[in-house]
């Protein structure tokens, strides 16, 4: 596998995961809750430095980078939605109340503020909705930020490996 490669299989598969998002809203009329839309932008910003990687097809140095910002996002991603499933799994009596969407956090309060209140969570994001496997839309979410992290490192691993096999 090049660098190139790998780096597009996590475009494609950022853009398969956003698309089922969107399927999921506009299509079954399941609404995102704050969380779910915080780990949307991860993935948008996770498939812009994947496309870059695709673009760039950077040698060993470029591909530790780019790596090192997709392992990071997905961790941020793999936070965010760790704190959703955690959320899911609370007892109905110590659920946080539903809350005001993320709209309008954004339009009423300044953007450190914003965050701390949609990463405290709400009501609306311990609902689970759909699920598959015994995986909520959150625990899924959780699974493929980490295997995207995974990616990202196998990728620089692979970059490595193949600049020393050239000297």
């Amino acid at each position: 596998m090049t660098p190139r490669l790998g780096y597009s299989i996590g475009l494609a598969v950022c853009a398969g995961l956003l698309a089922f998002a969107f399927y999921l809203q506009y299509v079954e009329y399941q609404d995102p809750c704050p969380l779910c839309l915080v780990q949307r932008g991860v993935y948008v910003v996770l498939a812009v430095v994947f496309l870059v990687g695709v673009i760039h097809g950077p040698a060993a140095a470029g591909a530790i980078v780019y790596s090192g910002l997709a392992l990071a996002l997905s961790a941020l991603g793999a936070t965010v939605a760790g704190r959703q499933v955690w959320l899911q799994h609370l007892p109905r009596e110590q659920v946080p109340a539903c809350g005001p969407g993320l709209d309008y956090l954004l339009d009423q309060f300044p953007l450190g503020e914003a965050l701390k209140r949609v990463f405290a969570g709400s009501g609306e994001c311990a609902e689970s909705g759909w699920s598959f496997l015994g995986l909520t839309i959150a625990g899924w979410s959780l699974v493929w930020f980490v295997l995207l992290g995974s990616l990202a490192v196998a990728i620089a691993v692979i970059a490595v490996k193949r600049a020393g096999a050239r000297r």
